[in-house]
């Protein structure tokens, strides 16, 4: 089993992760694009062209099903994907979980970027899944870029102006851009932080556990953590073979991605285009 992951950067970690955890045994395959992130400041014409090159880099290879692990490039670029990559491989793309986190009501907060908060298709989402809960759409400037770099300082502050946006009583976080999902912690502590005594923790919703149980469904696979953990790992960047950014070593995600591509190597042809 070969499932490939996309992104413009390191946002693609969580998803990642979320399949090594339910196959132990899947080979995994990153493709980022170093050459042209970040995506975000692109024309939705200009990322969506690099978007599908990312894709058919992927693509090459032979993966079972691709997940797209970017919110913005599932916006833009999914239609796209779709019509270049299905029936043969499907694509599976990443919608913040606004209708998970609505079910129960009450104050929710979206954290996105800049260019996602306000956009039409996040509004577009809140009408039709936020069912009746109260939605506080937060713009994030500069966060998903301090997780690229892996900046704690720039994370930090990037957090901290989101926070204070974020209603002290709010019951439910989602994450609408997958690079938080790399420092979830550290909006934790900030929004926590602030929040009125006596309320119940906040509730985060991601997205990454669902995108990586929707590819496996996608293809009638199971979930089997139990597999023995013989997946590979591959890296290709901008369309090149290549080494998991450093940055991503940062992350727990990274490095435990990297620790199964050290005890599983690929054979020196593992990443020749499938013919």
């Amino acid at each position: 089993m070969k499932i490939a992951l996309m992104d413009s950067g390191i946002g693609l970690l969580p998803a990642a992760a979320a399949v090594r955890r339910l196959r132990p045994d899947a080979d995994i395959l990153l493709s980022n694009d170093p050459d042209g992130m970040p995506w975000g400041p692109r024309t939705p014409e200009d990322l969506t062209g690099r978007a599908v090159d990312v894709a058919l880099a992927a693509a090459a290879h032979r993966p079972q099903a691709l997940i797209v692990a970017c919110n913005t490039a599932t916006v833009h670029a999914l239609p796209a994907l779709r019509a270049a990559l299905e029936p043969d491989i499907p694509v599976i793309g990443t919608v913040p979980a606004i209708k998970p986190a609505s079910a129960a009501g009450g104050k929710v907060a979206i954290w996105a970027t800049p260019a996602t908060t306000g956009s039409a298709y996040q509004r577009g989402l809140i009408r039709d899944f936020a069912d009746g809960a109260e939605v506080t759409e937060v713009p994030c400037p500069g966060l998903a870029d301090a997780v690229e770099q892996a900046d704690p300082d720039a994370v930090d502050a990037a957090v901290a102006a989101a926070a204070a946006l974020t209603p002290t009583d709010v019951r439910a976080v989602v994450l609408g851009c997958t690079h938080y999902e790399l420092v979830e912690e550290r909006i934790v502590a900030a929004l926590e932080a602030r929040r009125r005594a006596g309320l119940p923790p906040i509730v985060f919703h991601g997205s990454a556990d669902a995108v990586a149980a929707q590819a496996l469904r996608r293809i009638g696979a199971e979930p089997a953590p139990d597999a023995d953990p013989t997946g590979t790992l591959s890296v290709l960047l901008s369309g090149r073979p290549g080494q998991l950014p450093a940055p991503a070593l940062g992350y727990a995600e990274g490095r435990a991605l990297a620790a199964t591509a050290a005890a599983h190597r690929a054979s020196p042809d593992h990443l020749a285009p499938a013919r």
